[in-house]
């Protein structure tokens, strides 16, 4: 069950309240990357490609399509997050996606044609913690080891 109510109020597992935090985070980011000032060399960002001078905060390389990667990340999180399942898919699935992404970014290079979305060193590594992540709170919140579900509302379900 994905929500439940109690006293009235509608709770949500911690598998969707992590994968609501996650998208949030992802829609923050991508909002961010069109900020001048918190995205430096702004006026060098590009659609697409290497060539993108813009670095979020300073550090991560970004472009447009970057921004708007984040931002239909975001999106797809917040819309998953409405079901248990949803929500582990979202997250367990978002990671093996990161986990590949920061393989991709390490076999190309960064001055590569491949180097389409643009990435950095730091966003590849970036992507790994994120691919891990991702993972480990997908599993584990919506693990039902010992007969727990993952509801926040547990003491409240006895019969």
């Amino acid at each position: 069950m994905a929500r439940r109510s109690v006293g009235g109020r509608a709770t949500r597992t911690r598998v969707q309240l992590a994968a609501l935090v996650v998208a949030g985070v992802f829609l923050l980011i991508g909002v961010l990357g069109f900020v001048p000032g918190i995205t430096t060399g702004y006026g060098g960002m590009t659609f697409a490609g290497h060539h993108s001078e813009a670095r979020l905060l300073g550090v991560f390389q970004v472009s447009v399509l970057h921004n708007l990667l984040h931002l239909g990340f975001g999106v797809a999180g917040l819309l998953l997050a409405r079901t248990v399942a949803g929500a582990r898919v979202y997250l367990v699935g978002g990671g093996v996606l990161y986990l590949g992404l920061w393989i991709y970014g390490l076999a190309v290079g960064e001055e590569s044609t491949a180097n389409f979305v643009p990435l950095n060193d730091a966003d590849n590594w970036l992507h790994l913690g994120l691919g891990l992540g991702m993972i480990l709170l997908g599993l584990l919140l919506s693990a039902r080891a010992g007969g727990s579900d993952g509801r926040l509302d547990r003491p409240f379900d006895r019969p």
